[in-house]
């Protein structure tokens, strides 16, 4: 059973601090000019805890994950931060241009609330990425020493009636949030805090099953603390909120979540483009040579822009896998034999062999150009760019081997292979746009 919860979320004070100054992109979609930006904007940034600058004297005692700890407090104590009186969920809407489609805007909307944690096994959450080890260590000494979640783990779930879209979106009033991010997004979120408009919505969300969007790194690391802490916990909390709502059984036993349904309008996701760098001795000839053995090659005008690489990868998408590889010798069309790539994924189950982003990983990665799975996963030579015209850039002036750029996984995609128990590699997706961190905050004490 999904088993949802309203808390009592700290915020901003808005007397005291504007929300365009201290909310942020995700910890991970931060680049260091942003976190450089984000720093001036605001003593109180939501940076400072959630991807701090190191120092040239930190240790043990004193540290990025320390100064976190020591600015949540401070914050709390001189009321920048406050606690809302009432155990509540959060409408959240994200209006925005689709990227890519000029003019095109759509609406994503949403609620922000806390999710139980329940292992993959257990047939709740289903992941549809693989995570790596770096990210989660990062993550668990943050929470371990803030003691609180700060920006919400994105799960997707289905229900065609469109129950919380009625429930919370029907009439609105003005909104407590409202923000527009660096992207031109904006954010809007309103504080919903009638028991019975809440009971209604948890109810109607116990059978669901939910597939993480967002946050798979975030997700694990909240269930590996929950699990050091659940020793800890004796008993239910004493206190209950207004209208006998629910709460978790301890406070490591959830998560804050942004719940979105799959059958509503305004998804977007985004490919995750891949950038190839230091292979020793490198030649584009003799890649392209290889590569022919899995897929027709075409060559592109050299000096092709961006937009019209990523105009003819999506048609030649049409009819099967295929991918736009640029290097500073020129640009190619690949696409995939059927036949060929197929004898090459023979322990791969089809589902997962129809996929681009597989494909691209055992295919071209590991069996072309001979980057092994733990080089890939330890990133040894491999950055993912979001933005097409970084990775053509990059490719172009030298700075790397090989770009390839990608078209994105379709959501029928990602629902079939999450909920079949697969993965796709890691960074399969990009939802767009990203869920802002410090919007609500759930802390544990």
């Amino acid at each position: 059973m999904t088993r949802i919860y309203p808390f009592r979320a700290f915020r901003y004070n808005p007397g005291l601090v504007h929300a365009e100054d201290v909310v942020t992109q995700p910890y991970d979609k931060i680049s260091p000019a942003m976190q450089q930006s984000y720093y001036h904007r605001s003593p109180y940034n939501l940076v400072r805890i959630i991807l701090g600058l190191p120092e040239l004297f930190d240790s043990e005692e004193n540290n990025v994950y320390t100064r976190a700890g020591e600015n949540l407090a401070d914050w709390r104590k001189e009321g920048v931060l406050t606690q809302d009186n009432e155990a509540s969920i959060y409408a959240y809407s994200q209006r925005y241009e689709v990227p890519g489609v000029p003019g095109k805007t759509q609406e994503r909307r949403g609620f922000i609330a806390l999710g139980e944690l329940a292992d993959y096994s257990q047939g709740i959450v289903f992941r549809h990425e693989r995570t790596l080890a770096k990210p989660k260590s990062d993550r668990l000494n943050l929470l371990r020493a803030t003691r609180a979640h700060f920006g919400q783990i994105f799960m997707l779930y289905s229900d065609p009636g469109l129950t919380a879209e009625q429930l919370l979106f029907a009439n609105p009033p003005a909104p407590d949030i409202e923000v527009t991010d660096e992207y031109g997004v904006l954010h809007r979120v309103w504080k919903i805090s009638e028991p019975g408009k809440i009971n209604l919505l948890l109810s109607a969300m116990q059978n669901k099953k939910l597939i993480i969007a967002d946050g798979h790194h975030r997700y694990e690391t909240a269930l590996n603390y929950g699990r050091e802490r659940a020793a800890q916990a004796t008993s239910a909390p004493a206190e209950r909120p207004a209208g006998n709502l629910p709460q978790p059984p301890y406070p490591e036993a959830a998560a804050m979540m942004t719940f979105v349904n799959m059958d509503a309008k305004g998804l977007t996701i985004l490919p995750t483009h891949r950038v190839v760098h230091g292979l020793k001795e490198f030649d584009a000839s003799a890649f392209l040579r290889r590569a022919a053995e899995y897929f027709d090659v075409q060559a592109m005008p050299a000096d092709s822009e961006t937009a019209e690489l990523l105009r003819q990868l999506a048609e030649a998408g049409k009819t099967g896998t295929s991918f736009v590889a640029v290097t500073r010798a020129g640009t190619h069309l690949l696409q995939a034999k059927k036949e060929a790539v197929k004898a090459r994924l023979t322990d791969q189950p089809e589902r997962q062999r129809r996929l681009d982003v597989v494909q691209l990983h055992s295919v071209v990665l590991e069996g072309v150009l001979g980057i092994s799975a733990q080089a890939v996963l330890d990133q040894s030579h491999l950055r993912y760019v979001r933005e097409a015209g970084d990775a053509v850039q990059q490719a172009r002036a030298g700075d790397a081997d090989i770009a390839f750029l990608m078209n994105p996984v379709t959501l029928d995609q990602l629902r079939e292979v999450a909920f079949a128990g697969d993965v796709m590699p890691q960074k399969s997706t990009d939802f767009y746009p990203k869920l802002l961190s410090g919007l609500t905050i759930y802390a544990l004490d």
